[in-house]
C-alpha cells in the first residue's frame, strides 16, 4: 500500500507545551520547562506522586506524553510486572502502560499525531493529563499488589478493579 500526499500542505500544528505550561499554572502545579520541546510536570496523586513528561516532536507533529509513578520495580520482580502490564493495558481505551527498563519505573504513555489539527486544544490536553492520573490511581493498588503483596497479574489487576462502596 503507497501512501499518496495531497496536492496543498496540511498546516503544520503548533508546538503545544505553550498550552501545557498554561494548564500547569492554572493547577498550581510544579513545572519544569527543560527546552523548548521538553516539559515536566509534579502532580501529587492520592496514592504516590506522579512526574508529568511531554515531548514535542516537531518533525512528526506528535506531542509524546508519560505520566510516571513514584516507585522503582526490583529486577526480580520485572517479569511479574510485564504480566501485570499486559492485563492492565487490555483495559485502556487511550494509551498504555509500559516500564522503562532502565530505571523499573512504570508510567503510562500516550503519543498523539497533531498533524494537520493546527493547535491542541486545552480541553485536549486536560483530558489526556486526567485520563493519564485517573489510570495511574486506578492501576496503582495492582503494582502494590504484585510488588510487596505477592500476588500473581490476574489477582492483582482483578483486586485492584474492584469498586468500593462509600468510605471507611
Amino acid at each position: 500500500m503507497t501512501v499518496t500526499r495531497l496536492e496543498r500542505e496540511r498546516p503544520k500544528a503548533k508546538n503545544p507545551l505553550e498550552t501545557v505550561e498554561g494548564i500547569a499554572n492554572s493547577h498550581d502545579w510544579l513545572f519544569d520547562r527543560m527546552s523548548e520541546d521538553e516539559l515536566a510536570i509534579e502532580v501529587s496523586g492520592r496514592w504516590c506522586d506522579f512526574r508529568m513528561q511531554f515531548s514535542w516532536r516537531a518533525d512528526l507533529q506528535a506531542l509524546h506524553f508519560t505520566c510516571a509513578f513514584d516507585m522503582r520495580v526490583p529486577q526480580p520482580k520485572r517479569r511479574d510486572v510485564h504480566d501485570l502490564l499486559a492485563l492492565m493495558n487490555e483495559r485502556l481505551a487511550v494509551g498504555h502502560f509500559d516500564l522503562w527498563s532502565e530505571e523499573g519505573l512504570p508510567m503510562f504513555r500516550h503519543t498523539s499525531l497533531m498533524r494537520g489539527a493546527g493547535r491542541a486544544s486545552v480541553e485536549q490536553l486536560e483530558d489526556l493529563m486526567d485520563i493519564a492520573i485517573s489510570e495511574c490511581e486506578r492501576f496503582y493498588p495492582a503494582f502494590q499488589f504484585v510488588l510487596w503483596g505477592g500476588k500473581s497479574a490476574s489477582e492483582a489487576v482483578a483486586s485492584s478493579l474492584l469498586d468500593t462502596l462509600g468510605e471507611a
